[in-house]
């Protein structure tokens, strides 16, 4: 399955054994360039700036409904954008119930090329109000 998804440069990058560079193959892959396309604020990138998520905005935004509903929007715009090996089936954020500071951001989506449906959690932290 993994000759289909080819593989790409790990992350954070790091060498292999032999000295060159670590690749993770297949749907590690895709798992990596979902969190990376997630934690990049968009503008931060100087030579695509439009590259990564909204995300950020809603670090002191408070845990209410309305909050969910635009980290689920920012989540399926961004993926949808940039992350073209995937269609997103579904994206549910919600308040971590051990820590009410993290959403937990649950994604579901597809692998094009291969059909596979998958799933992933990704956290993100807000700063509790006061």
């Amino acid at each position: 399955m993994s000759d289909f998804l080819g593989a790409g440069w790990a992350f954070p990058p790091q060498t292999n054994g032999r000295g060159g560079i670590a690749l993770v193959p297949g749907h590690d892959d895709i798992s990596q360039a979902i969190y990376i396309i997630l934690s990049t604020p968009v503008g931060q990138r100087v030579m695509r700036p439009t590259f990564g998520s909204k995300l950020h905005t809603l670090v002191f935004a408070p845990a209410n409904p309305d909050t969910f509903g635009l980290a689920e929007l920012y989540v399926m715009d961004a993926l949808g954008f940039w992350e073209p090996r995937i269609d997103v089936l579904d994206v549910t954020a919600r308040t971590d119930a051990e820590k009410p500071e993290r959403l937990n951001i649950a994604i579901r989506y597809r692998v094009k090329s291969t059909h596979d449906e998958r799933s992933l959690v990704y956290p993100f932290y807000q700063i509790p109000g006061e």
